[in-house]
């Protein structure tokens, strides 16, 4: 199993970043509980947990992000989203997604950077 994440950027406070991952060489991907995980810049290799999404749509998010992340797939594509909207400074980091089912897997990393 692969995943490739992508979508990230540079964004002023307040506006917003979609983040896509996609999974390959997976059979199943229906049946996986996925997640998104960010390094902070000060955090050398602490990967926090801020949104996963389970096989049969349920969430849960990090409390710092609730209300204003938006974790989706879409089974068809072997794809899972992380929608990122009223992004905060604090919100800068590495974000990766990685399968939670099984031996986990993560994807790249893709930087996201949020100015004020």
């Amino acid at each position: 199993v692969q995943l490739q994440a992508s979508g990230g950027g540079s964004v002023q406070a307040g506006n917003s970043l979609r983040l896509s991952c996609v999974a390959s060489g997976v059979i199943a991907f229906s049946g996986l509980e996925m997640g998104w995980y960010r390094r902070a810049p000060e955090e050398y290799d602490y990967r926090d947990l801020v949104a996963s999404i389970d096989s049969g749509g349920g969430t849960n998010y990090d409390e710092n992000v609730q209300g204003r992340f938006t974790i989706s797939r879409d089974n068809a594509k072997n794809t899972v989203h992380l929608q990122m909207n009223s992004l905060k400074p604090e919100d800068t980091a590495v974000y990766y997604c990685r399968k939670l089912t099984g031996p986990p897997v993560w994807g790249q990393g893709t930087q996201v950077t949020v100015s004020s």
